[in-house]
């Protein structure tokens, strides 16, 4: 079987060939080279400034399939509790819709961000209740962004509505990521907030963020309290970007139930062919505490092909976090994911890619389904592939 996937998964990349691009000519400059002045008769032609539309438009659509070699059965609906979006093995998806519409001048940006699709419900999951109730269903599951930026000075700016989180290396955008399965970090981490946060660039190499929210990835509150974020951005050298994030909240409703992230995430563009990030976490709540780190290796193989390769380890063997077995109980998990990047054309990316978790439990059954639907494995190995258009 696994002889099977791997022709197909040749096969299929075989067929994916790139367009010729045609360079075009820069066009030539005259100067005026008059020995002598003259006295013109005509009046002097205005110099017209193409203005800058405000309005953009952006957005993408992802596909993709993934085979499981443990065998396991498509109406299972399961890769792995681990798989945050891609969920569905041996199954042709579409992951996630995105229309994004940003209206920006000198003083004030606006950004509404929709998402549709299994992926962006998932990265929505706290927006499904209609304040008319839950069998009027909600259109809050379709906004992954809806939010205003005032532009105080070039230096600080302040910003409301519902935005996605400072904590993390990856987002939820497929063709931001070099991988396109995300990480346990990502999927064990905050998605977005609701509040208001205040940005300041101190200078080139050093800027803060400060920030009052609803909690942690809702549209609304469920108690009192609310959720605090902040984070420090520090840039050594050219090429070189660190970012140490924080956010928490009180999560409790009868009692109190503080949840807390600290973060460091970073990249340095080591040559124009290469780059190297790390992001690390730790977190806590009433439950227990949980924390990993990943490590990003991404190259650049020719003017069209990228290869790049992440690391990662995440342990929530304290059961803190979502992260758990079948029975509730906590896990570790370490994952190897190799993911190249193809671009087609301006607009198309195709991404192959392997993915290996394995896992260690503190207690209770595997983590993962064989092909009778029993779990027994505690490892899977996923390839595949995803098609990303965007615009």
């Amino acid at each position: 079987m696994k002889k099977v996937y791997f022709t197909i998964f040749g096969l299929v990349s075989a067929l994916v060939v790139s367009a010729t691009e045609n360079p075009t000519k820069p066009g030539k400059s005259e100067k005026n080279q008059s020995k002598k002045v003259e006295v013109s008769t005509e009046a002097p032609k205005a110099v017209v400034e193409e203005e800058k539309n405000p309005l953009t438009f952006s957005g993408y659509v992802d596909t993709y399939y993934f085979a499981n070699f443990n065998g396991v059965q498509s109406n299972l609906g399961a890769s792995g509790f681990e798989r945050i979006f891609d969920q569905k093995a041996n199954n042709f998806q579409v992951g996630l819709a995105q229309l994004k519409t940003t209206y920006s001048t000198d003083k004030v940006t606006g950004v509404i961000d929709l998402t549709f699709g299994n992926h962006g419900d998932l990265g929505n999951y706290g927006n499904p209740i209609s304040p008319l109730g839950a069998e009027f269903g909600s259109t809050g599951l379709a906004i992954k962004q809806a939010y205003l930026t005032w532009k105080m000075s070039d230096k600080v700016s302040l910003t409301g509505g519902q935005y996605g989180t400072n904590v993390g290396y990856e987002v939820i955008d497929a063709p931001v990521n070099f991988n396109y399965s995300l990480s346990n970090m990502f999927g064990n981490g905050p998605f977005y907030h609701t509040g208001v946060k205040l940005d300041v660039a101190a200078s080139d190499k050093f800027a803060f963020m400060l920030g009052i929210t609803n909690g942690l990835d809702s549209k609304d509150d469920n108690n009192k309290a609310k959720g605090f974020q902040g984070q420090i951005t520090i840039k050594p050298v050219d090429g070189w970007s660190v970012y140490l994030n924080y956010f928490g909240s009180d999560e409790g409703v009868d009692e109190k139930n503080m949840t807390s992230w600290f973060d460091l995430t970073t990249s340095y563009q080591v040559t124009e062919k290469m780059l190297v990030g790390l992001n690390a976490v730790t977190g806590k709540n009433t439950t227990g505490s949980w924390g990993g780190a990943a490590l990003y290796l991404n190259g650049k193989v020719s003017e069209k092909f990228s290869l790049g390769t992440r690391i990662e380890y995440f342990d929530n063997s304290k059961g803190g976090i979502y992260l758990v077995d079948a029975d509730g109980a906590g896990v570790s998990t370490t994952g190897i994911t190799l993911t190249g990047n193809y671009d087609v054309s301006p607009n198309l990316k195709f991404k192959p890619e392997y993915r290996f978790d394995s896992y260690k439990n503190a207690a209770g059954t595997f983590q993962l389904y064989d092909k009778d639907g029993g779990l027994t494995k505690k490892s899977q190995s996923t390839l595949g592939a995803a098609l990303i258009f965007y615009f």
